[in-house]
């Protein structure tokens, strides 16, 4: 097993990962790199779907090789388990019985027909922490509907008030409550539910509904309405208290793709919040003429005339890098800031890289790939990423012989029975 540091909070938790994606593993992760064993479950029959996602290494395939499950899967002991199975099922709840923390993200019908619930897991252990993440909760109309972080945007607002005004909702581009709000919502509650079972001996059930944990994050919108009857909704970049505020063109660079070279666009945001900050960014520009009209000197004017005054900016920004911009506007106390990409986040990023944020682990078939670092840090008990992210079934012998107590005969006899594959 991997070795776990004596000064690591978590040293000692045995936590079973059933869950797929990234909502759970981002959370489970989080505390296999505080020290926890965490035994991901998954099988040839339901392997998690980001296996088959890219990005891949170049020239590589397979299911072991895709950067976005790898990342989110470090320090973890892989077991492929067919949970269609009863021998399946009974393993996994032998599994339970080693655990102290149970998580899964599945929905609550295939929850119950796994013999997962609360109520049949503390009979194996009765002092389980069992962690549920239904996408809408274990009851009402929609219970059992399935979905992704993509869906969650729609139906919690995000995207309403994501995009331009004069277009459709544009959402996120990605599955942002996957990421950021669902995981570490989950670990708070596991982390009180471990204080709670200190204190008391006593385990409990933590139901996450992951649209719940996104829907706190609008407050400011749901406010909005409550009290005013006011319905937010897609403003661009600009927002109401600032003048300019937005996303500016930038030079932009050649790089080299597959299909060639090619343009890339560089950007680069500012934001005036006083008639001061105006003011120093006007004479960052040089003082040009168009934006001496006396109607720009007022924050109203500013964003009665906004449009003009963002064509005015780009115009300049366009001849310049946004690391010049930046650099520029920064030193003339003017908000800015390059618009990074990951090649940005990896390579120039100096501050970024002198914090050491991304962990670069030495995986057995993607090779040397960067994961990313802990979301915080512990002064006394820092993370350490030990292990890559495993192979599918990598750990089946170690688990099934350390952790299960099988013996050699039994386990080959759950292999020809495709109960262990």
């Amino acid at each position: 097993m991997p070795s776990n540091s004596s000064q690591q909070p978590l040293t000692g938790l045995n936590v079973a990962d059933f869950s797929w994606f990234a909502a759970g593993p981002i959370c489970a992760e989080s505390m296999a790199v505080h020290g926890a064993t965490v035994v991901r479950v998954e099988s040839e029959s339901h392997m998690d779907g980001l296996r088959g996602v890219g990005p891949f290494p170049t020239g590589k395939t397979g299911y072991n090789v895709s950067g976005w499950y790898n990342n989110y899967n470090a320090n973890k002991l892989n077991v492929t388990l067919n949970l269609n199975t009863e021998k399946g099922r009974d393993l996994a709840m032998r599994l339970v019985g080693w655990a102290d923390v149970f998580i899964t993200n599945i929905t609550p019908r295939v929850i119950e027909r796994w013999g997962f619930t609360y109520d049949q897991l503390v009979k194996t252990r009765p002092d389980i922490i069992a962690v549920y993440q239904p996408m809408q909760g274990f009851d009402g109309p929609h219970r059992d509907f399935l979905g992704f972080g993509a869906v969650l945007g729609p139906i919690t607002g995000i995207n309403h008030l994501t995009g331009f005004p004069d277009r459709p909702p544009a959402g996120m581009g990605t599955n942002y409550p996957d990421y950021v709000i669902n995981p570490q919502h989950t670990l708070t509650a596991i982390l009180a539910a471990l204080r709670y079972r200190k204190r008391t001996g006593k385990g409990q059930r933590v139901e996450l509904s992951q649209l719940e944990s996104v829907v706190a994050s609008l407050a400011p919108a749901v406010m909005d309405y409550a009290a005013n009857g006011r319905v937010q909704t897609r403003a661009g970049n600009r927002i109401p208290h600032a003048a300019p505020h937005g996303a500016f063109p930038c030079q932009g660079i050649k790089i080299e793709t597959v299909f060639g070279e090619q343009d890339e666009g560089r950007w680069c945001v500012i934001a005036c919040f006083s008639d001061g900050q105006w003011a120093s960014l006007r004479s960052a520009m040089g003082d040009p003429d168009w934006a001496k009209r006396a109607d720009f000197d007022t924050h109203a004017g500013r964003k009665e005339h906004e449009d003009e005054l963002e064509e005015g900016i780009g115009a300049w920004t366009s001849e310049r890098s946004p690391e010049a911009v930046m650099e520029t506007l920064q030193a003339a106390g003017v908000p800015a800031a390059v618009i990074q990409n990951a090649r940005d986040c990896l390579e120039a990023d100096a501050h970024l890289r002198e914090r050491e944020y991304y962990v670069y682990l030495d995986h057995p078939e993607a090779g040397r790939t960067a994961y990313d670092g802990p979301g915080f840090r512990l002064s006394k008990t820092p993370a350490q990423y030990r292990t890559p992210a495993a192979c599918l079934g990598e750990h089946n012998e170690q688990v099934c012989k350390e952790i299960l107590g099988l013996s050699d005969e039994e386990i080959a006899d759950l292999m020809v029975e495709q109960v262990l594959y």
